[in-house]
């Protein structure tokens, strides 16, 4: 009998295809990108050309036909080698392309999908705003007013992902203010579009070489055409994208998780003290037992909940079981990454607290994931909302049910 809980073989060999091409084409950037916080700027266009763009596209626009578990075994792989550029690749890929493709029209998906699919446009997802983060939809401050055949938009995001280099973003703004998260659209916005700003490029601590940025829209002009969906519905767009980022984010963790216990169990198996290698010592080996313990837990979570995606109907997303499910697994994925990371650096000693040292770089991109996609504070009111109202516990504020956790 085969293993129910192996990897099937079509997604073992897609894995490890990404894997091979991530270790000759971007674990090679990682040292650049980590001490001079330098944005390749050619690894879109690379993406593209191999096939790791537009994966869940239809191959009408140049994409592969896809699904998201796919996408997930190569975020997995590319996770493994370069955490970095999964940051520019996963908001791009995930956060902005993918809710183009599942809530975008013919028209709007002809035109921006083929570009984003080939790397020639960067794309980003505008949701976060300065004092909203995790009550992201309920706090939005920016505005989007009819004017003709235009919406013009007013406010700012922050914390974009891909911000300061994207070429196409989808952004959230309230057409309805009057009417809290009910009242939100989604609109995509093109650089160079009047009124439309980049304000300032973050430093961050780890992520580096992807650009995170702040953006201002002033009377930002955006023709109605770039309406996704219908007006004011556009929570549906936000709820139908946050399951799966969630899910998608936490196994580029796991493979970060992953390749941090290889690193840690080559060390521990060389490196020597007491004239003995220190893999001989039960506290070492207690470390790696722990922590292949947990990553091989959070792995079959975070399997599961892309596997799940996959059945995500349009707009679907943002309640009952996937909503818990997803919120469970980039919880798991957040803590786990934050022990293994932890341990690693404990094992290389010294050495692993020096800063150019690729444990070092592990350890500073770990913390993120609490933190991204929904803190893990909020991932545990989601998970702790869902189980009450599968129990019949009703829900006093729909709003904060929706609660968008960025």
């Amino acid at each position: 009998m085969d293993n129910p809980f192996a990897l099937p073989a079509a997604y073992r060999e897609v894995q490890h295809q990404a894997w091979r091409f991530a270790q000759e084409r971007l674990h090679p950037l990682l040292q650049r990108m980590d001490d001079e916080d330098w944005y390749p700027d050619h690894v879109m266009r690379e993406l593209g050309q191999h096939g790791y763009l537009g994966i869940t596209a239809d191959p009408a626009y140049g994409g592969a036909g896809a699904d998201l578990f796919t996408a997930g075994v190569i975020c997995e792989a590319f996770g493994y080698w370069n955490l970095n550029v999964v940051a520019i690749w996963g908001p791009h890929e995930n956060l902005c392309l993918n809710n183009i493709l599942r809530n975008g029209n013919e028209a709007q998906k002809a035109k921006y999908a083929p570009k984003m699919i080939s790397g020639e446009w960067v794309g980003a997802l505008g949701l976060t705003e300065p004092g909203a983060g995790s009550d992201a939809l309920a706090g939005m401050r920016t505005t989007a007013r009819r004017e003709g055949d235009h919406y013009v938009l007013n406010g700012g995001k922050t914390f974009i992902s891909n911000g300061p280099v994207a070429d196409v973003l989808l952004v959230y703004a309230k057409t309805s203010p009057e009417r809290g998260a009910k009242g939100i659209s989604a609109f995509i916005v093109e650089k160079g579009m009047p009124g439309f700003s980049v304000s300032q490029k973050f430093r961050k601590m780890g992520w580096r070489g992807a650009p995170t940025g702040e953006l201002f829209f002033e009377d930002c002009r955006v023709p109605l055409e770039n309406l996704v969906g219908i007006e004011d519905a556009g929570v549906s767009v936000v709820m139908s994208g946050l399951d799966i980022e969630r899910a998608f984010l936490a196994l580029g963790a796991i493979g970060e998780c992953q390749r941090c216990l290889d690193l840690a169990v080559e060390y521990a198996a060389q490196r020597k003290q007491f004239g003995q290698p220190i893999g001989s010592f039960q506290m070492v080996q207690a470390h790696l037992a722990q922590m292949y313990t947990e990553l091989e837990a959070a792995r079959l979570l975070c399997y599961k909940a892309v596997w799940e995606c996959n059945d995500l109907e349009r707009g679907g997303g943002g309640r009952g079981e996937i909503h818990r499910l997803a919120a469970a697994a980039l919880l798991k994925a957040g803590e786990v990454n934050l022990m293994i990371v932890d341990r690693a650096v404990q094992i290389f000693g010294g050495s692993g607290f020096m800063w150019d040292t690729e444990v070092n770089r592990h350890y500073r991109n770990a913390k993120v994931t609490t933190i991204g996609g929904g803190t893990a504070e909020v991932r545990k009111l989601i998970i702790a909302q869902e189980l009450l109202a599968s129990a019949g516990l009703s829900r006093e504020q729909e709003e904060r049910r929706h609660v968008a956790g960025r």
